[in-house]
């Protein structure tokens, strides 16, 4: 984004020294409404206006899904939608009033695939999913737009920082053992950091709006066979895919 001569802010609750000198770090924390309007008010006094909104905040959980309390569910939203929604309203006024901003919602393939031990995250991003088109309808009046960028497995630490379960039962110590070893086995074909990151320029870019960015060969695919095959065709594939019984 910076290279493409965007002024970018990044955000960290700790904002260190790692990031690139083209990038402006300040402290956020997405689960704090004072921390988001702090941050906005800061960027808005700098620079008087804000094109295009990031939300790429996330974390992952994976396991059963009887193997987390609510409360560790609710902290898992309050990254994943709660913090979506709380920038998003504090960045909206100022692209109201300016009549112009496009806001990118970081999603991923499980938010349209209902994929099996990791019911908590994809609900959260089906929830991000839901959201965000409506919000599109809502804000387009103003001629802002929304869009969701929706990779596979990306190469990373994601998975090793993702949320163990709080409740762990042993019935499902397979299944959390089976998803770990799928994703490890899905790295080879991961998308990189840079092909997400060349979608979201693309999303903040382009003249003709999409809502939906599918990231990698995989989430096309994928998208593709969810959209066109019937529901009870999908579910067999799914979990044939998966190794599971039918």
């Amino acid at each position: 984004m910076a290279r493409a001569g965007f002024t970018v802010f990044g955000t960290s609750r700790k904002p260190g020294e790692t990031a690139p000198s083209e990038v402006t770090m300040l402290a956020c924390d997405v689960t704090d409404d004072a921390s988001v309007t702090a941050l906005i008010s800061q960027v808005l006094a700098r620079t008087g206006r804000i094109d295009v909104l990031v939300n790429n905040a996330g974390v992952g959980m994976f396991g059963g899904a009887e193997e987390s309390s609510a409360a560790q569910v609710q902290r898992l939203y309050d990254v994943n939608l709660f913090g979506v929604v709380r920038l998003i309203n504090a960045v909206l006024p100022s692209m109201r009033e300016r009549g112009k901003g496009r806001i990118i919602n970081l999603s991923s393939a499980l938010g349209f695939i209902p994929a099996p031990y990791s019911a908590h995250y994809a609900g959260s991003k089906f929830a991000v999913e839901g959201y965000s088109e409506s919000l599109d309808h809502e804000v387009r009046a103003f001629n802002v737009r929304v869009c969701l960028i929706e990779p596979g497995t990306v190469t990373g630490n994601f998975d090793q920082s993702a949320l163990e379960p709080d409740a762990k039962k042993p019935e499902y110590d397979g299944g959390r053992a089976w998803v770990h070893d799928f994703i490890r086995k899905s790295l080879p074909k991961a998308v990189s950091p840079e092909e997400v990151a060349e979608a979201v320029l693309q999303a903040a870019t382009t003249s003709r709006h999409r809502l939906r960015y599918p990231v990698g060969k995989v989430a096309k695919q994928v998208s593709l066979l969810r959209r066109l095959m019937p529901a009870r065709l999908f579910d067999k594939a799914l979990r044939q895919q998966f190794g599971l019984p039918s």
